[in-house]
């Protein structure tokens, strides 16, 4: 898999599965959705394809009425990952030097699987406070916090992003995976007047790049997945958004991610009055 730096800005564009078992209809339909052909980039060898069709296998798709709600509704609906996607991550450039760590020292100290657990809803706060660390030690849990919602900002451009897609009225979702702490960036950022915090791991008890997560989403929202548009800094999530039929983005920047967006038929233009 490449690293960050190899991964660039894709745009996947497939074929909506048929995927009426997951709403338990028993009589086949021929509804196929087809979006219009790939945009291609130019990219390393290392790194993933710029274009990519799913898979046929069930996931989700419309009854008639749910045909019927879409048709007066936004589309595509817009699901965003938040943690370095839209808001910075502190966890990588603040967290360990609050421990006095380099970030190696970090990860070869710290609990393997207490974080993914705390971010599923598995583990509360104190918890996580006693299986952190593999060792057990005790640490400033306040300071930890502080520290975190201290480096919560937006990434460049992307405040300014969302305003302009809320003014056009496009219906957006956060589908991240983040313990109960997503509370501390609201707070900070109010990310609720662009977003609603719908896909919360913490909440769902599932996490990304679990396929079931995707189609709890659809399922959800009632809307057939080849209609969300789903932007996300790591692409095996991007990927996994694919596997279950809906287009995917990997964002590198909110410049690129306009772009990206308009390609796939977002429009941007705010009209006057």
């Amino acid at each position: 898999m490449p690293s960050k730096e190899e991964e660039k800005s894709c745009i996947y564009y497939i074929e909506t599965p048929d995927i009426l078992a997951f709403f338990g209809y028993k009589k086949p339909m021929a509804l196929l959705l087809r979006v219009p052909a790939a945009v291609s980039f130019s990219c390393k060898a290392s790194a993933a394809k710029t274009t990519k069709s799913a898979p046929n296998f069930p996931v989700a798709t419309a009854s008639a009425s749910m045909n019927a709600a879409n048709s007066n509704r936004k589309l595509p609906v817009l699901l965003f990952d938040i943690m370095d996607t839209v808001v910075r991550d502190p966890f990588y450039g603040d967290i360990p030097s609050f421990f006095g760590m380099s970030m190696q020292e970090l990860l070869e100290c710290k609990h393997p699987t207490a974080w993914m657990e705390f971010e599923k809803g598995m583990i509360d706060e104190m918890e996580l406070y006693s299986k952190f660390f593999k060792d057990g030690r005790p640490f400033d849990m306040e300071g930890l916090k502080s520290c975190m919602k201290k480096g919560y900002q937006y990434l460049d451009g992307m405040k300014e992003l969302l305003d302009t897609l809320k003014r056009r009225n496009y219906e957006m979702h956060a589908l991240t995976n983040y313990p109960v702490w997503y509370e501390m960036i609201e707070e900070k950022l109010d990310i609720s007047a662009y977003l609603s915090w719908t896909f919360c791991s913490c909440t769902i008890g599932k996490r990304k790049p679990d396929p079931d997560l995707y189609l709890e989403v659809v399922r959800r929202l009632q809307v057939d997945p080849g209609h969300c548009i789903f932007i996300d800094d790591r692409i095996r999530n991007v990927d996994a958004a694919v596997e279950v039929g809906m287009k995917g983005v990997h964002f590198k920047n909110a410049d690129l991610l306009q772009k990206d967006l308009a390609r796939l038929g977002v429009e941007f233009d705010v009209p006057k009055g």
